[in-house]
């Protein structure tokens, strides 16, 4: 059944457009912190936010998929249409995403239609690994972790992102004012 409830009505009621962010990037790069610091200023702000971020459904939703090609498509096609339930519902939609291929970059953007905005969360992969807040990349250089973005398996960088964040040159704060 189509809603009765338009999401025009919604924006409307909230005082904001719905859409998406999608925060595209490398393990480390910063996407997760980036997307929490803007959640609390914009809820702050009054405005209807969601964060959804990549290991939130893996751990949930996405638990019975795995790491290969199609299991990765999977993934990222199954976010892209919680993402379009949730800007129909009103909500800007902050998803944070590793998603390392243009053309299921390009797929979500479909799925998710008007309101989609890719952030390239860009930070080198040496910057990333000095981080390594998980001990992925370690683990990674170790091989126990197989085909891991950026050290195993390839990133394509976004061409025309609709906004580039660099956090090896900036910190969360001027991230977080650029975005």
């Amino acid at each position: 059944h189509v809603s009765e409830i338009s999401r025009e009505l919604l924006e409307s009621m909230s005082g904001h457009k719905a859409g998406a962010l999608w925060m595209t990037g490398l393990s480390g790069s910063g996407k997760s912190t980036i997307a929490h610091r803007i959640e609390h200023e914009l809820i702050l702000s009054g405005h209807r936010v969601y964060v959804l971020d990549g290991d939130t459904l893996r751990t949930g939703l996405n638990s019975d998929l795995g790491f290969g090609e199609e299991a990765r498509r999977e993934n990222l096609r199954r976010a892209a249409e919680v993402v379009k339930v949730l800007i129909d519902a009103g909500l800007i939609v902050i998803a944070s995403f590793i998603s390392p291929f243009r053309a299921e970059r390009q797929m979500v953007r479909e799925i998710v239609g008007a309101g989609f905005y890719e952030v390239y969360v860009e930070a080198s992969l040496e910057t990333c690994e000095e981080r390594d807040p998980k001990g992925l990349y370690k683990r990674a250089r170790a091989g126990v972790i197989p085909k891991f973005t950026g050290i195993s398996s390839p990133y394509e960088a976004p061409e025309n992102p609709d906004l580039r964040l660099n956090t090896s040159r900036h910190g969360l704060e001027e991230s977080a004012r650029q975005l």
